[in-house]
């Protein structure tokens, strides 16, 4: 008994992946069973470890260090040992026995050594392995209270150069350096327990600088610098939870580091540290916030830092102040502080505000669609339809696109007048197809319109001359079944465009174009007259064996 199959395979990685994993399977070699987990190796784009857990709290796991793999995912890889387990079903338990005779015999022969001979044993392991030589260096310092050391040790794990060997950390080199990052904070926690909570505080302060400066040269896809440094601004609040350092002073450092150029690498929150900051601290915060943003108005940081601090006062007037302040040419900062009075339960002067975007950006063909939402959905809460159709009209003049005739019509006929603006919105998008004013794919907005519409007759009256090809297309699928001769004709035009183009993507579209004018020629009774047109096709094209293929896959 293995403890699971290959639904529970499946259903870990999904549908794709497992199908990805069966591929994989004779990939899977090193295969080594523990207790209670496998471990193997995958050949694939690279060499990758996985490792399975059997019988744990949630069932079956995996991990592997493939890129997917480290995003948490179940991989193929994790699939394809998994697989592999269920080949050799039948033997994993002794397999596992096994293991556990050997981690009992293990555990018997380590508890009868001597002191000396333990001495020995670790001895010859720090000497032949390095990571584990500079863990245990650093405990030894810190159980001896040698923070000289100590901080030596910890500036090396988190030194950069030793990785950058063209100047920044490849891919390759980043996960060698975020272990010894993950290493640092390891050791910073130790000494915060060992009470030097105040050389922990400085030391992470000091890490997280240089991580600053070094993270933007780090390729850092899978993240793991990012983790290790999350775990190091942790252990600093953690330390300054334990030592207390001086408020305005903490506060200071905060700042300065939320507010540096460098400061990606973490997601600090002042609010965090509020208990440590107390009341003349976050004073401190809030006046070097309000002046950094004295000194760059337009600032990303610092009006986000002023944003959280305000939030966190719940002073809204305070907050829309500042808003105010940088109101954007699109509206959106306008929508901003309307939700921000609304969450307040200030209805009224969230509408107003979101009233003064619409009349700021007026004339801007772009303006941000969620404000005109934000807009006629409050106007038709308050039974303004008159006025929700007025602003759609107004967008609608100055967008001329068939997303802003489909929001007219919407309010329009809510408000029983959608004939009248029917009339004036298709008035304006003939004009501009007499000026040669397309849709956003090539053809007219007018003919855009009238096939949402359904008004099948008026699109056939103003296609002609104006339509693109993929209008003509939308206006065939449309008609075939009430004018499958016109239909006919646009099919047979579109399929001549289309005899050129190659891939399969091309061959899709040719085989969709040849059902559609079979269906128009059964609707005409002339099945014969579609046989003898599809042979001639497949002589012309006959050495495509792929759209011959595809074609065949089709029933055509």
């Amino acid at each position: 008994m293995v403890g699971f199959g290959e639904d529970d395979l499946k259903a870990l990685a999904g549908a794709r992946s497992f199908g990805r994993g069966l591929g994989y399977l004779d990939a899977v070699s090193g295969l080594d069973v523990g207790e209670g987990s496998v471990t193997a190796v995958v050949h694939g784009t690279d060499v990758y470890e996985v490792e399975l857990t059997l019988d744990g709290g949630d069932g079956i796991s995996g991990w592997c260090d493939c890129p997917y793999g480290q995003e948490g995912n179940f991989c193929k890889h994790c699939v394809a040992v998994g697989l592999a387990v269920l080949r050799r079903a039948k033997t994993i338990p002794q397999q596992r026995a096994a293991a556990r005779a050997r981690s009992s015999g293990l555990e018997a022969w380590l508890s009868g050594l001597s002191r000396d001979q333990l001495l020995v044993l670790v001895r010859e392991q720090v000497a032949e392995d390095r990571e584990l030589r500079r863990r245990l260096e650093l405990r030894a310092a810190a159980a001896r209270t040698d923070l000289g050391t100590v901080r030596d040790r910890i500036i090396a794990l988190i030194d950069p150069r030793p990785f950058a060997r063209y100047g920044y950390i490849e891919y390759a080199d980043a996960s060698g350096y975020g272990r010894q990052v993950a290493e640092a904070a390891s050791a910073l926690r130790a000494l915060t327990a060992d009470g030097e909570a105040a050389q922990a505080v400085a030391l992470a302060e000091e890490a997280l600088r240089v991580l600053g400066e070094t993270y933007g040269e780090i390729d850092d896809s899978d993240g793991l610098v990012g983790e290790a440094a999350a775990a190091v601004a942790e252990v600093h609040l953690e330390a300054c939870g334990v030592a207390r350092p001086d408020p305005e002073r903490l506060a200071e450092w905060l700042v300065g580091r939320l507010l540096a150029d460098d400061s990606d690498v973490t997601d600090l929150d002042p609010l965090d540290y509020a208990d440590v900051l107390g009341p003349s601290g976050l004073a401190r915060i809030r006046q070097l916030a309000a002046e950094a943003l004295r000194h760059r108005p337009s600032g990303w940081a610092e009006r986000y830092l002023m944003e959280r601090l305000i939030k966190a006062e719940g002073d809204v007037d305070a907050l829309v102040a500042l808003h105010a302040q940088d109101l954007g040419p699109t509206g959106a900062t306008h929508l901003l502080i309307a939700e921000e009075l609304e969450s307040a339960g200030r209805a009224d002067e969230a509408l107003v505000w979101a009233e003064r975007g619409l009349r700021a950006c007026a004339a801007e063909t772009y303006i941000d669609g969620r404000l005109v939402d934000y807009v006629c959905a409050r106007y038709a809460q308050t039974g303004q339809a008159a006025d929700a159709v007025a602003v759609r009209r107004d967008r609608f003049r100055l967008e001329r696109s068939l997303a802003a005739y489909r929001q007219l019509r919407f309010v329009a006929g809510a408000a029983d007048c959608w004939e009248a603006e029917r009339a004036a919105a298709l008035a304006i998008l003939e004009e501009d197809a007499r000026r040669e004013r397309g849709a956003r794919y090539g053809g007219p907005v007018l003919i855009e319109a009238l096939l949402d519409d359904g008004d099948l007759d008026a699109a056939w009256r103003e296609a002609a001359g104006r339509a693109d090809d993929r209008q003509w297309a939308q206006l065939a699928d449309q008609s075939r079944g009430t004018r499958p001769a016109e239909a006919l004709g646009v099919y047979l035009r579109l399929i001549e465009r289309s005899k050129e183009p190659t891939g399969d993507r091309a061959y899709e579209h040719l085989a969709r174009l040849l059902q559609a004018a079979r269906d128009c020629h059964r609707a005409l009774g002339t099945e014969d007259a579609f046989t003898l047109f599809l042979t001639d096709l497949r002589m012309e094209l006959k050495r495509r064996r792929k759209l011959m293929s595809i074609l065949d896959r089709h029933g055509l």
